[in-house]
């Protein structure tokens, strides 16, 4: 009799375990879960985004609302974890594109417009809306402009600590 009561002992025992690791499956970063989390975006060892503590970047796994490369390596990770991910400009904004220089006359620059090589200006699309781009060189009748994304080429490190996992 005391083996059989032994035995249910252990067997409950071991499903208490499992329901456990299966909670803990339940709150894993997987396909369609909503994530909040904290982070900093350090590019070169240099911080040039980060959340506000207070108020955690949302996202759902899975939609591609967030660069590819950071979405796959948050894939697994639990609330309260940190972590710092490394993703290769390949897998963020992509290589520099060459036919992403477009070179315009400065007389179709607003004559207020004074371009300084590294300046960020607002271009008006055919579709109305307004899209930055840096002036990668000045010349005497043009400006070149670069239409690639700020941080195109750039390998991306992320420190993250997951808040919530729904």
């Amino acid at each position: 009799m005391k083996r059989i009561a032994l035995f249910c002992c252990l067997l409950m025992a071991v499903g208490a375990v499992d329901a456990d690791a299966r909670e803990g499956e339940d709150k894993m970063i997987k396909n369609g879960s909503k994530v909040k989390f904290n982070y900093v975006l350090k590019v070169d060892g240099e911080v040039v985004d980060q959340s506000g503590a207070d108020k955690p970047f949302e996202y759902v796994q899975g939609e591609g609302k967030i660069i590819n490369g950071l979405e796959s390596r948050m894939e697994g990770l639990k609330p309260g974890e940190k972590q710092t991910i490394q993703v290769p400009a390949a897998e963020a904004y992509g290589k520099v594109n060459e036919k992403a220089f477009q070179e315009v006359p400065k007389s179709q620059l607003p004559p207020e417009v004074k371009p300084e090589e590294g300046a960020v200006l607002g271009v008006v699309t055919p579709e109305g809306k307004t899209v930055p781009v840096k002036v990668a060189e000045v010349k005497e009748e043009s400006i070149v402009l670069n239409f690639n994304h700020p941080l195109a080429g750039k390998d991306l490190t992320f420190e993250v600590n997951i808040v919530e996992v729904e």
